[in-house]
C-alpha cells in the first residue's frame, strides 16, 4: 500500500470516528429534549433509561478505542501461542487458547486464520500462530501478551489428578510492506521441505512446508499449513516481518528501559491470567484483577470484560501527570 493509500484510509477512518460523535451528540440531544418534555406514561421513561443505557455502552467503546493510538495498534495482529510446562497438558491448553483467539475474532466480526501449527507430542500443539484481520487488531489484544496458567483436573493423568499447565502467547503487529522494516530479498534464505503431521499424504509427499531464515538476525520461520508452496512463504512472510517489527520495537523499549531505570518482565514468569478449573471455575486477570466466573465463556471467545479492563487500566497509566 503506497503512502498516498495510507494517508486516504486514514482520513476515512477518522471521517467515520467523527461521524459516530456527532451520531451520538444527536441522540444524546435528542433524549434531553424528550425528558424535558415528560409523560405520564411510566414505559415512556423504561425507554429512555433503556436508551441512555445504550448511548452510555457506546460513549464507554469510543473512550476505549481512543485509546488505541498507539504507532501499530490499528493494524492487524498475530499471535503466536507456545506451550510452556505442563507437558501435554500444557500442549493441550496451547491448542485450547489458540480457539479461544480465533472464537474471540468472530465475535468481535474481524477475520482470523490459523497460519501455522506445530502439534504436540500427544495431543494439543506445540506452538500455532494466528492471524487476525480487522480495525484495531493489534490494539485490542496487545494485552494478551504474556503467560496464561490453567489449573484443572488433567484428562490425561489415569488418576485424574489436578494439574497446573503454562501457555506463553505473543501478540505482534502485522505490517503490510517490507518498506516498513527496510527488509531486503537478499537477507532472506528461503528452504522448501516436506510438511510433517496430520494432513493427509499430501502434506508427506510434496515440498510445500518453507522454512525462512532472515540471516543478518538468525531469525527463523517455519510454515507448513498451507497444501501450496507459495501460500506457505507468503504466510511465512507475514510471521518474518512481525518478527522483525517486534525486534525493533523491543530495543525500542529496551532503550526507553535504560533511560528511565525500568524493568520489565518477559516470557514465562510474566504471568497475566489463571484460569481455574477445579476446585472452582474463576479466570482472574493478575494485572486489573478482573475476574469472570464462567470458565467456558471465556473459552469460547468471550474475552472483552479482561481486555476492556486493561485498555481501561491503560487509560490511568498513560494520562500525563499534572504539575
Amino acid at each position: 500500500m503506497t503512502n498516498a493509500q495510507q494517508a486516504m484510509r486514514r482520513m476515512g477512518e477518522l471521517k467515520a470516528r467523527l461521524d459516530r460523535f456527532d451520531d451520538l451528540a444527536h441522540r444524546l440531544s435528542d433524549l434531553q429534549e424528550l425528558i424535558d418534555l415528560g409523560d405520564d406514561d411510566p414505559g415512556f421513561y423504561e425507554t429512555i433509561a433503556a436508551d441512555a443505557d445504550q448511548a452510555a455502552a457506546e460513549v464507554d467503546a469510543l473512550e476505549l478505542e481512543l485509546t488505541l493510538n498507539g504507532p501499530y495498534d490499528a493494524k492487524n495482529a498475530i499471535l503466536v501461542v507456545h506451550s510452556g510446562e505442563g507437558g501435554v497438558d500444557a500442549q493441550d491448553w496451547a491448542e485450547m487458547l489458540s480457539r479461544m483467539y480465533l472464537k474471540w475474532a468472530d465475535l468481535r466480526g474481524y477475520q482470523s486464520e490459523l497460519l501455522d501449527t506445530t502439534e504436540g507430542d500427544e495431543a494439543g500443539i506445540k506452538n500455532a500462530s494466528v492471524e487476525i484481520r480487522g480495525k484495531n487488531a493489534y490494539g485490542y489484544v496487545k494485552g494478551e501478551a504474556g503467560s496464561h496458567r490453567l489449573v484443572r483436573l488433567s484428562p490425561f493423568d489415569s488418576a485424574h489428578r489436578r494439574h497446573t499447565a503454562f501457555a506463553l502467547v505473543e501478540v505482534l503487529p502485522q505490517i503490510e510492506s517490507n518498506a516498513e522494516i527496510d527488509l531486503k530479498d537478499d537477507d532472506i534464505r528461503m528452504d522448501a521441505y516436506r510438511a510433517s503431521g496430520a494432513g493427509g499424504q499430501h502434506v508427506n509427499k510434496t515440498s510445500s512446508a518453507i522454512r525462512l531464515t532472515h540471516i543478518p538476525t538468525g531469525i527463523v520461520v517455519t510454515c507448513q499449513n498451507e497444501r501450496s508452496q507459495t501460500q506457505n512463504r507468503e504466510s511465512a512472510m507475514k510471521i518474518l516481518r512481525a518478527r522483525l517489527l517486534e525486534r525493533r520495537m523491543q530495543e525500542e523499549a529496551d532503550e526507553r528501559s535504560k533511560i528511565k531505570g525500568e524493568h520489565t518482565a518477559a516470557g514465562f514468569g510474566n504471568r497475566i491470567r489463571s484460569y481455574v478449573l477445579h476446585p472452582y471455575t474463576l479466570v482472574t486477570d493478575h494485572r486489573t484483577e478482573a475476574s469472570v466466573g464462567d470458565i467456558q465463556a471465556v473459552l469460547n471467545g468471550e474475552l472483552d470484560p479482561f481486555i476492556d479492563a486493561y485498555l481501561q487500566q491503560s487509560i490511568g497509566q498513560d494520562a500525563p501527570e499534572r504539575a
